[in-house]
């Protein structure tokens, strides 16, 4: 009989109740700001986080997490009975965390003979950041409960990565300029005339798909996007900073236009707000057309 675990990193931006409750194996990165060093969602909340970056001009720090500690994790569910393990990981374009996720199955097969026979190690590359696969996990969970194998989980959760998007307004482009990761913040020159970007997150990339200008406009040009590419009748989630207002007035503007609440509404964690700032609203959607015309501005 098949025994199946879920291992992930702190990036999927669920919440520690819902981690627990849901079984998953999440491994949580290290941040170090103000001097002080801790782990993302276990030794610091999201909110916790908000308020250090408040205080300070600088960019929080996180490492990627290590082959030896995929290996360690690997041995530990091995040991534990698991027959497959699906490991989850941060869009390799922004970290190294994917790949050491697959060293790390390489060097725990290579040290413990025989395992290959009795365990299947399935690495997958989610292409983006915060609850884009922090969300199909969880569902994921919730069909490996009804009795889903672990190839019809990776199909499942490989059919998301493929077809969803989020799509963000960051209030500025401090964060994600002193970060370096986030390329459309780089390529934006609008600021200085009072713009904002519309920022897609998809595919492993991201691109700058439309620009903003004032504040009042956010919440209709960003509903305005979203619409345009969504599939109709499919689930959305809300993605935003320390202040929700925003998300909120979205959220209201979604359900004139669809007719649906959001299915998550969720902070971003330390690790994303450290590259693109605590002060964002974004929706995350499953695309109508991956080939709709995106054209860089």
């Amino acid at each position: 009989m098949s025994k199946i675990m879920i291992l992930t990193d702190s990036c999927c931006d669920l919440p520690k109740e819902k981690i627990d409750e849901l079984g998953i194996k999440v491994l949580p990165f290290t941040m170090t700001l103000g001097g002080e060093s801790f782990r993302e969602i276990f030794d610091r909340s999201t909110y916790e986080v908000y308020e250090m970056m408040s205080k300070t001009d600088e960019i929080p720090k996180h490492s990627q997490l290590s082959p030896i500690t995929f290996e360690e994790t690997y041995k530990e569910l091995f040991d534990q009975g698991y027959t497959d393990i699906i490991s989850v990981s941060i869009n390799s374009q922004g970290s190294g965390t994917y790949n050491n996720s697959i060293i790390g199955k390489n060097d725990f097969f290579e040290n413990n003979p025989g395992a290959a026979e009795k365990i299947r190690i399935f690495n997958l590359d989610s292409k983006c950041y915060t609850i884009f696969y922090g969300y199909p996990i969880m569902e994921s969970v919730k069909r490996i409960r009804k009795g889903a194998s672990a190839d019809e989980i990776v199909a499942y959760l490989e059919e998301w990565f493929n077809v969803s998007a989020i799509y963000a307004v960051p209030y500025n482009l401090k964060y994600a300029r002193k970060s370096g990761r986030i390329s459309a913040a780089k390529a934006f020159a609008g600021e200085l005339l009072g713009l904002k970007p519309i920022i897609e997150f998809a595919d492993g990339g991201t691109t700058t798909v439309d620009k903003i200008r004032g504040e009042k406009n956010i919440v209709p040009k960003l509903v305005e996007c979203v619409e345009k590419r969504m599939t109709p009748q499919t689930p959305y989630l809300i993605v935003h900073g320390r202040d929700d207002t925003l998300a909120k007035e979205v959220e209201k503007e979604m359900i004139k236009r669809v007719g649906r609440k959001a299915e998550m509404y969720s902070p971003i964690g330390a690790a994303v707000a450290a590259n693109i700032g605590p002060d964002i609203v974004a929706v995350l959607i499953r695309r109508k057309n991956k080939a709709v015309e995106n054209t860089p501005l």
